[in-house]
């Protein structure tokens, strides 16, 4: 095959075979750099209300004893499974249901439940809900359960329990305290202690024995958890773990002081 030179030779090189090759190798390299990559399809499911129930759920029950009610209520929370068994599966709630004895509360425990469900089915971040609900104040008056924390309403207390099953699940974290933190509560506790120990005088005094006909009652006291029974309700952590020290309230279950 002739090939015609128009221009003036300025010089020439033989081309080899293995300079073919690297020219091939170059030019493929070239394009795989300008052509565009496609990424992996998206398959990650995330929450919508869109998604059907499936026939099994894996739920929780909790119990809610009141001194507002008669008979306990009995909070169940079922949880549904997402991209399960891959790097992606998340558990997220799915529906409520309360079931009690107490008849009186059944109207508002019922359009109660179905709401929480229908916001819980909405997907995207559910967690507003739980504030919402504690901040919900009764006017009779709240109470204190067990530990000495403060609920100051019967729906406050089933918020607190769609909170704890939130952590429980990993929707929810609790901020973590620092190491040295933790120290200073616990240096706090024993120095209250010690000093409570100290300071107090047990005096015992003869108590006359009840005759045949007559019938000794003992009313115990409420159980306020492992913090003093004089201490009073922290605001910050709702517990009842505020005691004065060195002249300033501090909270033996959070760490918060008055002073700083």
């Amino acid at each position: 095959m002739a090939v015609k030179i128009d221009k003036k030779i300025k010089g020439y090189s033989v081309i080899t075979p293995d300079d073919k090759a690297r020219e091939t190798a170059a030019a493929a390299k070239a394009a795989l750099t300008v052509a565009p990559v496609e990424s992996p399809a998206d398959n990650i499911v995330h929450m919508h209300e869109r998604i059907e129930r499936p026939e099994m759920l894996i739920g929780s029950t909790y119990k809610i004893k009141s001194p507002l009610v008669e008979h306990a209520f009995y909070v169940t929370i079922n949880d549904i499974v997402l991209n399960q068994d891959t790097e992606h599966e998340l558990r997220r709630p799915f529906e409520i249901f309360i079931n009690s004895k107490s008849m009186e509360h059944f109207q508002w425990i019922v359009a109660l439940t179905r709401i929480m469900s229908a916001v819980f089915r909405k997907g995207g971040d559910v967690t507003f809900i739980v504030d919402e609900m504690k901040a919900v104040f009764d006017p009779k008056g709240g109470y204190f359960k067990a530990g000495g924390v403060y609920m100051p309403s019967l729906v406050a207390e089933l918020g607190s329990i769609v909170e704890d099953h939130m952590k429980s699940i990993g929707l929810l974290h609790d901020p973590e305290m620092s190491v040295h933190q933790r120290a200073l509560i616990a240096e706090k506790r024993k120095q209250f202690e010690e000093r409570s120990k100290k300071n107090s005088e047990v005096i015992a005094a003869p108590v006359a024995a009840p005759a045949d006909d007559e019938e000794l009652v003992i009313i115990d006291s409420a159980d306020n958890g492992s913090f003093p029974a004089s201490a009073t309700m922290c605001h910050k952590c709702n517990t009842k773990a505020l005691v004065i020290m060195d002249g300033c309230q501090t909270c033996l279950n959070c760490g918060y002081s008055k002073c700083g």
